[in-house]
């Protein structure tokens, strides 16, 4: 069982390189973005990703979970002595890290309302990038910190009303 498996893993990580490459090669020769990178946009950037993790799930994805669910179905009917193999690993206690996604995400909505969402990345200055991550960040902690605050206050008020 721990062969098949690890038999599988493999041909899912190649999987996924090789329909990565075949769309990085599609990308640039349909000139869905340009071929030199100092001319990408930010409109250019969020496509390519968004595309790239469409064609991963479609052509990648979507054969793991059938073939996932099919092997559930055929672990479930093994008789109890043959079910040698466990799938349990450690378990973590820290969180998944999803605040670069979060940057990532106001970073292309506060490039959309500057006006240059079409202009080349390569033009960005640093200034104007720290600018930005300055802005984002002030603006997360305005729009976590008010109801945080009045949520600490309430808690605080009705902490201090008890006997």
């Amino acid at each position: 069982m721990a062969t098949v498996f690890a038999l599988g893993a493999a041909l899912v990580f190649a999987g996924s390189v090789y329909v990565f490459l075949w769309f990085v090669g599609n990308a640039e020769s349909s000139g869905q973005v340009p071929m030199t990178l100092g001319l990408w946009t930010m409109s250019h950037l969020v496509t390519f990703i968004v595309y790239a993790v469409l064609w991963e799930l479609l052509l990648v994805g979507i054969p793991i979970a059938i073939a996932a669910v099919a092997g559930w179905q055929w672990w479930k009917r093994l008789p109890e002595p043959e079910r040698k193999f466990h799938f349990g690993g450690r378990k973590r206690s820290t969180g998944g890290g999803g605040g670069s996604l979060l940057l990532f995400i106001a970073f292309c909505i506060k490039v959309f309302i500057d006006g240059r969402w079409n202009v080349p990345i390569a033009t960005f200055t640093l200034d104007y990038i720290v600018g930005s991550m300055i802005t984002i960040l002030v603006w997360g902690i305005i729009i976590l910190g008010i109801p945080a605050a009045i949520g600490l206050a309430w808690w605080i008020s009705h902490e201090m009303k008890k006997p």
